[in-house]
C-alpha cells in the first residue's frame, strides 16, 4: 500500500528484494531420561522436568554424581609364576550387585565423544543399591513432558536395559510413536543386554530376534529409531565407598587395614575394573560430533568411540550379516566392532526400518527431519498471508535458496540444483481452487539426499599383455 504524504520534501523508502531465509534447526540435542542423585535448580525440585544443560559440570551442579558402589570385592592372590594379582568382582547375592543407575557415567561418555547441549529429565532419586528398576511410569511421564519441548532431537534411555525387557520395549515404542507424531526427533536404542550373557552367535541372534519380535511397530514408525549392540567397556572409573570394599587374601579384611602398597594396588585394580555401559550415550555423542564436523547428512558410522576400552563381545562378519539385514521385518541392528589397528567403531548406519528404500539409513531420516522442521518454522511467517501468486513466489524462493545452500554443502546429490531437489507450489500444480477456498497453501518438496556407501565393491580382472 502506497504511503500518503502531506508535507513537501524528500522521503526514503527501503525496498526488500530478498526473500525470507530458512535457518537450519539443531540436529543433535539429545534428551537423557533416567534416575539421578538429586534434581535441584534454585532450591526447587526439577524431577520430571526437562532441563537444558551444556556441560558435565552443569549436570553435577543440578543432578549430583554417580551412585557409589558398596559391594566390591578385591581378591589378592600370590604365586611364584604370576606374582601378586588383584582381582575385582562384586557380591552377586540378592539385593546386592552393582548399581542400576548409570546416568552419570552415560553423560561422561556423551561428552567424551563430542556431545554438547542436551536435556536431562530426572525420573527420581537413586533407589537403594541393588533394587531392581521395574516401573515404567516415571519414564513414560518424562516422555510426556518431553513432548512439550521443541528443541530436543534425540531421545536416549541410558538405564533402559535395567528395566524388564517387556517394559523396556513398551517404553521404546512410546518413544518411537512420539517421534513419528512430532517428526522432529529420533530414538537411539540399545539392544536388551546386560553385557555379560550375550557371547555366542546363537545367543546374540536370539536376543536380536527377541528384540525385533517385541517391537510391534512397523514402517514408518520404525524409521525414527536405530538400535546399537553390543555394550561397551568405559575407561571411566566406578565411584565407590572405600569403607565397604571387601578384601580377600590381603593383610586385612577391609581397605582401611591394608598397608599403603596394598591400598594403592587395590585402587589401581578397581580403576581398571571396566564400567559396562549400553552404547546409546556414546553414540549420541558421535551423532553430535559428526553433525558439527560434517553435517547431519553424513552417516554416523565408521566413527571411533572415545573413552572406550573394549566391547562386551566381538562381532564377526557372519554375525553382523544377520544383525544388519533382517529379511522378515527389516529391523536392523547396528554393530559396534573392534578392528585391530583402527579401534572400536560404529559399523552400521541403518534405522529399524532397514528394508525401506526411503528410510533405511539414519542419516537420511535425520536429514529429512531437519529440513522438514526448518522449513516448517520458516513457513510460519506466511500463515494468514494472501494465498496468491505473490506469496507463492516468496515461499518458493525461500525454500529454494535454503536447498541450494544445502546442495553446495554436499547434502544433496546432483550435478546441478535441479537434479538435487525441486520445489512446487501453485494453482493446478500443488493446489486446486477448492484448496484455496479452504485456506490451504500446499508446497511439494523433493530431495535427492546423499546416501552412505554401505557396501564398497572393488572389481579386479586380468589384463592381457599388449607388448
Amino acid at each position: 500500500m502506497a504511503n500518503t504524504y502531506y508535507t513537501p520534501g524528500v522521503y526514503i523508502e527501503e525496498i526488500s528484494k530478498f526473500p525470507p531465509s530458512i535457518t537450519a534447526v539443531e540436529t543433535a540435542i539429545p534428551a537423557f531420561i533416567g534416575f539421578t542423585e538429586q534434581a535441584i535448580v534454585d532450591g526447587k525440585s526439577v524431577v520430571g522436568t526437562p532441563v537444558r544443560i551444556s556441560s558435565l559440570l552443569e549436570y553435577e551442579n543440578i543432578y549430583g554424581g554417580p551412585q557409589k558402589e558398596v559391594n566390591l570385592i578385591v581378591t589378592i592372590t600370590t604365586s611364584d609364576t604370576s606374582g601378586t594379582r588383584y582381582t575385582v568382582s562384586y557380591d552377586t547375592a540378592d539385593g546386592k550387585g552393582l548399581s542400576k543407575h548409570i546416568m552419570y557415567y552415560a553423560l561422561q561418555q556423551f561428552y567424551a565423544n563430542g556431545g554438547g547441549p542436551c536435556y536431562i529429565i530426572s525420573v527420581g532419586a537413586y533407589q537403594t543399591l541393588g533394587t531392581p528398576i521395574t516401573d515404567s511410569e516415571p519414564f513414560l511421564d518424562a516422555l510426556t513432558e518431553l513432548r512439550k519441548q521443541d528443541e530436543p532431537t534425540l531421545i536416549v534411555f541410558p538405564e533402559g536395559q535395567n528395566l524388564p525387557q517387556d517394559t523396556y520395549t513398551t517404553l521404546l515404542q512410546a518413544a518411537l510413536t512420539q517421534c513419528f507424531e512430532l517428526k522432529d526427533r529420533f530414538v537411539i536404542m540399545d539392544l536388551f543386554d546386560n553385557g555379560l550373557t550375550l557371547k555366542t552367535e546363537g545367543q546374540i541372534l536370539a536376543a536380536a530376534n527377541a528384540f525385533r519380535d517385541a517391537i510391534s511397530l512397523s514402517s514408518p514408525y520404525t524409521s525414527y529409531g536405530a538400535v546399537y549392540f553390543p555394550n561397551i567397556r568405559s575407561t571411566f572409573d566406578y565411584a565407590y565407598d572405600e569403607t565397604t570394599v571387601t578384601i580377600v587374601g590381603g593383610s586385612a579384611p577391609n581397605f582401611a587395614g591394608l598397608n599403603n602398597l596394598e591400598k594403592a594396588n587395590v585402587k589401581l585394580a578397581i580403576s581398571n575394573f571396566s564400567i559396562i555401559l549400553p552404547p546409546s550415550a556414546s553414540v549420541a555423542g558421535v551423532y553430535a560430533r559428526v553433525d558439527n564436523a560434517r553435517g547431519v547428512w553424513k552417516a554416523p558410522a565408521n566413527e571411533g568411540l572415545l573413552a572406550v576400552s573394549g566391547v562386551t563381545c566381538d562381532i564377526s562378519d557372519q554375525i553382523q550379516r544377520n544383525l544388519n539385514v533382517d529379511v522378515n521385518a527389516g529391523k536392523s541392528v547396528n554393530a559396534i566392532r573392534f578392528f585391530p589397528g583402527r579401534g572400536i567403531k560404529i559399523w552400521g548406519a541403518r534405522t529399524l526400518d532397514g528394508n525401506s528404500n526411503e528410510w533405511r539409513y539414519v542419516s537420511v531420516r535425520r536429514y529429512f527431519n531437519m529440513v522438514e522442521e526448518s522449513t516448517k518454522k520458516a513457513s510460519e511467517g506466511f500463515v494468514f498471508e494472501p494465498n496468491d501468486a505473490n506469496t507463492w513466489v516468496k515461499v518458493k524462493a525461500m525454500i529454494e535458496n535454503f536447498l541450494i545452500n544445502q546442495w553446495r554443502s554436499g547434502a544433496l546429490a546432483g550435478a546441478k540444483p535441479e537434479h538435487a531437489f525441486y520445489v512446487k507450489i501453485g494453482i493446478n500444480e500443488t493446489m486446486t481452487a477448492f484448496d484455496i477456498l479452504e485456506g490451504r497453501m500446499i508446497v511439494e518438496i523433493g530431495l535427492a539426499v546423499v546416501r552412505p556407501a554401505e557396501f564398497i565393491i572393488l572389481k579386479f580382472s586380468h589384463k592381457m599383455q599388449e607388448s
